[in-house]
């Protein structure tokens, strides 16, 4: 399948300001790009592009003082395959896990390990270590928060959630990540674009999505607490410890979002 995907951010800028923007597709679905995601910026501005350490492509601007419009318009393409399901990966001890898999045990800004490791062990401790427990993660995040766009701010950690227990996409990572980093299971955030090719009505406004990767039996596998159902269609941008790690954009100094809007849509084969 081919999915049109894409945005349009208009910022407002009382004087120049660095910003640091995360919107181009992984690296790893750059082969199924048929038309590239490249950023456009009106008015123009000089961009340098560079992979951060989390291997993520990140672009540099200056926004001029006044607006910027930012957009892109790209076509990839697609398997048309649900996040797979292998309910048999086992969790790999922490003594075997691979270096580069430990930072995901650790907590970070939104996942506050300290503060919910005992109630991770309370809650999963007797569920069957591997796909299963992080299946039962998710079953309860699902079930637990309670989602809204009006429930939403900037500094809502997990702990925050598992108290207040609703939020939106990224809340419910938040605090799936933050359960399985607590019950060693490497977990790490990823944002992307999702939409609504195979799931029932009613849709909501489109957005960028955030959902999550754990290892488990030698290789990441794909977690949603937020839908909590196999989807068709995710195309991944980011990945990092949590959402501080992969913003749409860091801006250093004064601005304000003044329209957003993201399209993820399936192109119908002529």
């Amino acid at each position: 399948m081919k999915i049109r995907i894409g945005y349009e951010l208009i910022y407002e800028c009382p004087q120049p300001t660095p910003m640091i923007l995360t919107l181009n597709v992984h690296y790893s679905r750059a082969s199924d790009l048929i038309v590239p995601d490249h950023i456009l910026a009106d008015p123009p501005v000089p961009m340098t592009a560079y992979r951060d350490s989390y291997g993520n492509w990140c672009t540099r601007i200056v926004a001029p003082r006044g607006q910027i419009r930012l957009a892109a318009d790209a076509l990839i393409r697609d398997s048309g395959e649900p996040d797979p399901y292998i309910p048999h990966a086992r969790q790999t001890p922490v003594e075997e896990l691979p270096d580069e898999t430990l930072l995901f045990l650790l907590g970070s800004r939104y996942c506050e390990t300290d503060r919910l490791s005992d109630t991770a062990w309370q809650l999963f401790g007797d569920s069957t270590p591997g796909w299963t427990r992080v299946q039962a993660v998710c079953d309860f995040v699902h079930r637990h928060v309670t989602f809204g766009y009006e429930h939403a701010r900037p500094t809502k950690s997990a702990w925050d959630v598992f108290r207040e227990r609703s939020g939106v996409c990224r809340d419910f990572a938040h605090l799936a990540v933050a359960f399985c980093r607590c019950l060693n299971i490497p977990a790490r955030y990823c944002t992307g674009y999702l939409g609504d090719m195979g799931a029932p009505p009613p849709y909501g406004p489109m957005d960028f999505a955030g959902w999550m990767e754990v290892y488990l039996d030698g290789r990441w596998h794909t977690f949603d607490p937020r839908n909590n159902v196999p989807r068709v269609g995710r195309v991944l941008i980011a990945r990092g410890r949590d959402a501080a790690d992969v913003a749409i954009s860091s801006t250093f100094g004064p601005n304000v979002l003044k329209h957003f809007a993201v399209r993820t849509d399936e192109v119908p084969d002529r």
